[in-house]
């Protein structure tokens, strides 16, 4: 798909191809790419009807997304979102309008001390975007960026998962960090609004003590294409809070966030129409790619 390291995942229950038409059609320089679909194999594994779109491959703003529709276990929240900046006050009013259409505001489309135009909102699907106004050269270029929301258990840890992320990828760091002055529900000196790159790309975090309902979910997760077996043991091991415990190269960090570790062929591997390579890939944990070839073979 790209060259890029790491890549958001939104979950869905049938609605991913419905869903990436939209989002594409609100953000300049998007489209829709590869989709695979179910077949028989797929209807046994995941009750999605036979030529249901599996995986779609969109590019929002240029940077790249990917939707599965996985079925109904997973929803996702605002702990994770998306930010989503635009330099036209036009085109920022038309996916506001068209991303709350049966969606759920969080905070309204106003001014705020941070941007003259800001609002926060859940669309139809539940998936969360902060949409701003603003220069692309605030956010590295991207029109795109992952924002993570650490509350409830996880409130006041967004600075210790910052610093274990940027060790953990290449091309890392923290590029601004703004605190909470104690003034609020948030102890001071957590971080209030912090952004950091991972692998080149930029990402955004923060804390929040308020008694939020929501937290981290598998219906958003982190993919890391990994070039070799040698990249997928050293990833899954720094990230997993319990190896053991991962499925199909999924797993959950000590945070509670969600990572996809793979190898970037994956997908050309899992498109064998040989059902034993969906049957091996079913029983994995930590992806290996040897048992994978042998039964694409």
């Amino acid at each position: 798909m790209t060259g890029q390291k790491i890549i958001p995942h939104l979950w869905f229950d049938g609605a991913a191809e419905d869903a990436a038409k939209l989002y594409t059609s609100l953000v300049p320089d998007s489209s829709i790419g590869t989709v695979s679909r179910y077949g028989k194999a797929g209807f046994e594994v995941h009750g999605q009807p036979e030529g249901t779109a599996m995986n779609v491959e969109m590019r929002l703003g240029g940077q790249p997304l990917l939707a599965l529709n996985g079925g109904p276990m997973f929803r996702p929240t605002p702990a994770m979102s998306y930010f989503l900046t635009f330099e036209d006050r036009d085109a920022l009013d038309r996916a506001w309008q068209a991303l709350g259409d049966g969606g759920k505001v969080h905070m309204p489309l106003d001014a705020y001390p941070w941007s003259p135009c800001y609002g926060w909102l859940d669309d139809r699907w539940g998936v969360s975007w902060q949409i701003a106004l603003g220069e692309l050269s605030q956010t590295g270029g991207q029109a795109l960026t992952p924002m993570l929301l650490f509350s409830g258990a996880q409130a006041g840890k967004a600075e210790a998962a910052l610093a274990h992320y940027t060790e953990i990828f290449p091309e890392s760091g923290i590029e601004a960090l703004l605190r909470h002055d104690g003034s609020g529900p948030d102890p001071a000196g957590t971080v209030m609004h912090a952004q950091f790159q991972l692998a080149g790309q930029t990402f955004m975090a923060g804390d929040s003590a308020l008694a939020h309902d929501f937290t981290f979910t598998e219906a958003n997760s982190l993919v890391v294409f990994c070039e070799d077996q040698a990249e997928i043991d050293q990833y899954w091991h720094a990230l997993s809070a319990v190896p053991e415990a991962g499925r199909c190269g999924w797993l959950k960090d000590r945070f509670g966030l969600s990572w996809q570790i793979i190898p970037r062929h994956l997908p050309a591997l899992l498109a064998s129409p040989d059902p034993k390579v969906m049957e091996t890939f079913l029983q994995m944990g930590k992806i290996d790619i040897s048992a994978l070839e042998r039964a694409a073979r």
